[in-house]
């Protein structure tokens, strides 16, 4: 992975005290630093300036977040039928990435365009502290990758720290990292009591190195994960998007056998399965900031949730092919597929999950075995 060094960073006055801004500035001492009362500021100035995506993510916001930290997944909302959800919860950290794949939907998505850090972590705490100990018989899979990649900023802020801390004191929640960084070195020699499970979501050599622009390759993720297994970690994997382009099935299924040739099947937590998925506002910006990628011309068509996705025969053979290189190498590894509808989810596993809740407990008590 390109390691982020910003070219400026702000910091709101109300966290000048926080742990994570102390960690960032302790690790770039030479950086630019101007302090804001509000970073709201900055939006009306980006909006006059009108710098590139690229140009804004130079500079690293650390500021207060002033909403709710933890949410319920968006999966499960979209126009027309329902995609089926696995009832996982988010927690936004942290806004942007610096990394640049093609396909990225915060592309489109944010109206902040700075990458931002809510450096006030104890109120995320005290936030899922009131929610697990209010729903104590509850189980809670919460991710952090939803608007920022989970681990690509840890070794500046080292924000996994508390957060493993904090869930290896609760028996009903599961804390997923999702990322694809190498950035593990925080999470090493940690007390994680089983509760978090670190994942990666991964697309063929081929595909890293065309789309995914800046991140970790495909070796120094396993490597990664290698080192996350060694300390007792379980560790899951998203093929998400999956890229169907000529040889897509040799290059998957090899990527599945590596995986299960390198990491014992009892650490792998769960596998997730999606495809490539284009608002119409991201398939034009792709072409405009990556015109050398392929991926805007595949076979798209749109659908009822209003994206563009691949015809879903298409996506059915992707996923049950995917499916049996994982059941050959590994029959008791939980897969699910990520934003999909029933109707593909019956053609897949013979039938949609009958109760969302239950797929979201087993899948939580799974990964903490």
């Amino acid at each position: 992975m390109v390691a982020y060094t910003p070219d400026k960073i702000y910091v709101e006055r109300g966290v000048a005290d926080s742990w994570i801004t102390r960690n960032v500035l302790r690790r770039l001492p030479a950086t630019p630093v101007e302090w804001l009362e509000d970073s709201r500021t900055l939006l009306s100035a980006s909006r006059r300036a009108g710098p590139s995506l690229a140009a804004a993510k130079r500079s690293l916001v650390l500021a207060r977040h002033k909403g709710r930290f933890f949410k319920d997944c968006p999966a499960g909302r979209s126009r027309g039928e329902r995609n089926v959800c696995c009832n996982y919860f988010v927690v936004n950290y942290a806004s942007n990435c610096h990394m640049e794949c093609s396909y990225c939907y915060l592309q489109t998505h944010l109206n902040f365009p700075h990458l931002v850090v809510y450096a006030n972590y104890p109120d995320l705490l005290q936030e899922l502290e009131a929610r697990f100990e209010s729903h104590p018989s509850t189980p809670f899979r919460v991710g952090t990758g939803e608007l920022a990649d989970s681990l690509a900023l840890d070794s500046l802020t080292r924000y996994s720290v508390p957060l493993v801390e904090f869930f290896s004191r609760y028996g009903n929640a599961i804390l997923e990292f999702k990322t694809k960084s190498d950035c593990v070195e925080n999470l090493m020699g940690l007390d994680h009591g089983g509760r978090t499970v670190v994942s990666w979501s991964i697309n063929p050599r081929a595909v890293q190195e065309s789309d995914e622009h800046r991140t970790a390759s495909i070796e120094r993720r396993l490597r990664a994960a290698e080192r996350c297994v060694a300390e007792g970690y379980r560790v899951g994997f998203h093929l998400d998007p999956m890229i169907h382009y000529p040889g897509w099935q040799g290059d998957y299924e090899d990527l599945v056998d590596e995986i299960f040739r390198r990491l014992p099947s009892r650490s792998v937590a769960w596998i997730s399965l999606g495809s490539l998925r284009l608002s119409a506002g991201l398939k034009a910006f792709m072409r405009s900031r990556f015109p050398r990628s392929g991926l805007p011309l595949g076979e798209l068509v749109p659908v009822p949730d209003g994206k563009l996705r691949y015809f879903w025969p298409i996506r059915v053979r992707m996923y049950r092919s995917a499916v049996e290189w994982v059941r050959a190498r590994s029959p008791r590894t939980p897969v699910y597929l990520c934003m999909e509808r029933p109707g593909v989810w019956s053609k897949v596993f013979a039938q949609a999950p009958p109760d969302e809740k239950r797929l979201g407990r087993s899948l939580a008590v799974t990964a903490a075995r």
